[in-house]
């Protein structure tokens, strides 16, 4: 009981202080983020800005296979943050009764993900160790 307590104070101490931007280092790591939840919404655009905004396109398999287990661990995290941010600018337009601009940009993000899993259990069915296969089929299913 003890120990949580502890780590309960811990973990607070350290959230208020990412929240309230103590500390000089933190600050500069941060830029201009404020508020955490800030990461959920894209930063808005000026109504002068004429020209489009041209997103990039999905991860192709084949790209995929060339990276290494922890680089497609680190993308697939990057992806499900995207994933979120978009998930919540839709959600927060359709709310307003506004319209979503450039909704292809979610299914980008879904097929890179399923291409991740895809690419994941390829090497998971090569494992020539059925433990370590299992294993890992068990945590590619868990993403």
């Amino acid at each position: 009981m003890l120990a949580v307590r502890l780590l309960r104070r811990t973990f607070l101490a350290a959230a208020k202080s990412e929240s309230t931007g103590v500390g000089a280092a933190g600050t500069a790591a941060r830029g201009a983020v404020q508020n955490p939840l800030e990461q959920f919404f894209e930063a808005d655009r000026s109504v002068d800005d004429d020209k489009p905004v041209v997103y990039g396109r999905s991860w192709k398999a084949s790209e995929l296979r060339l990276k290494s287990w922890d680089d497609l661990q680190k993308l697939w995290f990057v992806l499900l943050k995207e994933k979120n941010l978009l998930m919540t600018q839709r959600q927060m337009l359709y709310a307003q009764n506004l319209r979503f601009p450039n909704p292809e940009r979610i299914s980008k993000v879904r097929k890179s993900m399923c291409r991740i899993k895809h690419v994941l259990t390829e090497r998971a069915i090569d494992e020539p160790d059925p433990r370590r296969s299992s294993e890992m089929k068990r945590m590619i299913n868990a993403l």
